[in-house]
């Protein structure tokens, strides 16, 4: 192998303090990789899948309507990160003996973003019914009829998941420092947030992020929600109505 990978390697596995070896307790390091797949992996792209993949580029809409697989992969992405983000909590509770400050942040940080993952789970469950022209049940629903309960839920519910990532990325960071944790841990975190946040803009800037009420319901304005302005930061009508 060349001196210089391998001294690429030398270098990408030396703890970020310099020291000549890397030490962790287990059920820390097992906390850490829950914690790192689902928050920074799993919950993201399930963010992802629900702002851009309503109305694929390829759908038929509006002949078309209410593709589910974005709400299946957005569902199944989040129970899967929730489920990670709670084995990693279960972990370590009880086993927060540092006390500096560093510490004191990190275990802040954490509990602030699993008390919001509580509560949009919460919030999904009492998000309303659902109704419309393709619920058997009944035409009238909080979704359909856009009552106040559903706009409270989606003004909530599309921006506390956004909002949980700064505190995401530094309770991580801090994690990653409070560990020692090999160079290489960070650099590649890193990669694949500037990864996902140019897929973000690049989403954004073609104009893929459309209201989940046209998406299911089409552009007729006779469904009483699209009389309103999507909710929801840059969040747009499809094309046909501008």
């Amino acid at each position: 192998m060349p001196e210089w990978i391998q001294a690429m390697v030398a270098w990408a596995m030396t703890p970020l303090s310099g020291a000549g070896e890397h030490h962790i307790a287990v059920i820390v390091s097992w906390h850490a990789r829950c914690m790192v797949v689902g928050w920074n992996i799993l919950l993201p792209l399930g963010m992802l899948v629900a702002r851009f993949l309503k109305i694929p580029r390829l759908s038929q809409w509006p002949h078309k309507l209410d593709q589910r697989l974005w709400w299946l992969l957005h569902v199944r992405l989040q129970v899967a990160g929730c489920a990670m983000a709670a084995i990693g909590l279960a972990l370590i509770l009880g086993h927060g003996r540092d006390q500096g400050a560093m510490a004191l942040w990190h275990h802040r940080l954490g509990w602030a973003v699993m008390s919001a993952a509580l509560l949009q789970i919460l919030g999904g469950m009492l998000r309303g019914t659902k109704g419309g022209p393709t619920d058997r049940t009944s035409l009238r629903g909080d979704h359909y009829d856009m009552t106040l309960r559903r706009r409270i839920f989606e003004r909530v519910h599309k921006s506390l998941g956004w909002l949980c990532l700064p505190p995401v990325w530094a309770a991580t960071a801090l994690g990653l420092i409070m560990v020692d944790a090999p160079r290489w841990m960070p650099v590649v975190l890193t990669i694949w947030w500037v990864a996902f946040l140019a897929v973000f803009i690049h989403l954004q800037r073609t104009g893929r992020c459309y209201d989940t009420y046209h998406a299911i319901w089409g552009d007729d304005p006779g469904h009483p929600g699209n009389s309103r302005r999507p909710i929801g930061i840059w969040v747009r009508s499809h094309p046909t109505r501008g």
